[in-house]
């Protein structure tokens, strides 16, 4: 079997906005939701500048129940929630409301390291001899599949409901795993993302590797720079974005709004050979990863319009455009358009994948290639491999069919999705 998938419904809880309509203007824009946050310089963090979703307090009141506010303190929980209720109703679907299942609509939701500040409250408790005061709600919101299961309940969905994790490769793994579910003919609708935690506990190992960025806290806007000459690390992010996938004839049969087609990607490990290590990507790895995605997906290298790359604002940044025009064979001129979405959103991590795959959804929908905004001064490195035009700042208008999207996480893992512009 192998049915054409297509994208229904968007969600997305980013630093920037909290909802589909305001983050395309945002990143329009180059809105950035990168700020400096006080309690990271009370802890002594090197960076004291991270991206987080500012949830209003009416927001959490409308989307969880009295009992499920009580001790809720897993930040990705919340926002996996908001992105992927957001995207089953952009979709026109609804909760079922019999005591049946929807056994055709599955969630698949991913994340790294869930409820970070609810399992220290936990280990407090416990260590303080006050087991019986943890409360039915600790154990959904620090398992994985916390918010597969809550989106799952909340939804009636009685196909696959899971998580996956694979570091910063998460989102967009996500994505792939639960088109091909649909591409084989198992579910007709996936509700597919990733979520990632924010705060001290979450990002103070990245900060103590000393990669995170080490620009002036007094312009957060301007500290993470992808594909910049003057690019110091990145910035931590967290947030969510959610997708739902469905089969063509499903989406027909209900006459649902389309945005784009999933046509198919790949991953894989470079295996921490080869220069790979737990923290950077075996070359060949990508090279492989990508071509994978091409082939899965029957497109043509040339037929690239824009690449929404991992870019993290690192020494790798380099290694990749190289990994990309291998991949493709194109250089210079004739590079695709490609742009990162972490000047803005800083790096999310798990939720990264899937947040940058709803920009590069809209991008898409739009016609529009979202701008690098901290990159004014392209790294030389890049410069001699592709033409500057390549790498629009600001936000332009462009003819867009097809646009690859990958995420390149921790443990030498790789995530390659092809996206195409619908045509019935």
């Amino acid at each position: 079997m192998n049915r054409r998938v297509v994208i229904t419904g968007l969600g997305i809880c980013a630093p920037n906005a909290i909802g589909t309509a305001g983050f395309r203007e945002a990143m329009r824009l180059g809105t950035s939701g990168i700020r400096h946050i006080a309690e990271l310089d009370r802890l002594g963090f090197r960076c004291t500048m991270g991206a987080a979703p500012e949830i209003p307090a009416e927001v959490l009141e409308t989307t969880f129940t009295s009992l499920e506010r009580r001790g809720l303190t897993a930040s990705g929980l919340i926002y996996g929630a908001l992105a992927g209720m957001e995207a089953w109703e952009d979709a026109r679907l609804y909760p079922e409301g019999s005591d049946e299942p929807d056994w055709d609509s599955g969630v698949l939701f991913g994340t790294g390291l869930l409820g970070a500040d609810t399992f220290r409250a936990a280990v407090n408790r416990i260590d303080a001899h006050e087991v019986r005061r943890l409360g039915s709600t600790t154990v959904p919101q620090i398992m994985a599949s916390g918010a597969s299961a809550w989106l799952s309940g909340k939804l009636g969905c009685g196909n696959w409901s899971g998580a996956n994790s694979s570091a910063c490769s998460t989102g967009a793994e996500a994505l792939l795993l639960a088109c091909w579910h649909i591409r084989n003919g198992r579910a007709e609708r996936m509700l597919a993302g990733s979520c990632s935690d924010s705060g001290p506990y979450i990002w103070g190992g990245f900060d103590a590797m000393r990669i995170l960025s080490s620009a002036d806290p007094a312009v957060p806007e301007a500290a993470c720079r992808p594909l910049s000459a003057t690019a110091s690390g990145f910035v931590p992010g967290s947030g969510a974005g959610a997708l739902v996938l469905e089969s063509l004839e499903s989406a027909n049969a209900r006459g649902a709004r389309i945005y784009a087609e999933i046509l198919g990607g790949a991953v894989n490990s470079g295996g921490q050979r080869g220069g790979g290590t737990m923290t950077a990507a075996n070359a060949g790895g990508v090279l492989r990863c990508i071509r994978g995605a091409l082939a899965d997906s029957r497109v043509d290298a040339g037929s690239i319009d824009l690449i929404n790359g991992h870019l993290t604002a690192t020494a790798r940044d380099p290694e990749e455009i190289d990994g990309w025009s291998a991949a493709l064979g194109r250089s210079g001129s004739d590079f695709p358009f490609i742009n990162s979405c972490k000047d803005l959103l800083g790096h999310g991590l798990a939720a990264s994948g899937s947040m940058e795959a709803v920009a590069s959804v809209l991008q898409l929908a739009d016609q529009e290639v979202f701008g690098n905004t901290n990159a004014q001064d392209l790294h030389p490195e890049i410069a001699a491999r592709i033409d500057r035009t390549r790498v629009p700042v600001a936000s332009r208008p462009a003819a867009l069919n097809y646009l690859a999207k990958a995420s390149f996480g921790f443990g030498d893992v790789n995530a390659c999705i092809i996206f195409r512009r619908y045509e019935p």
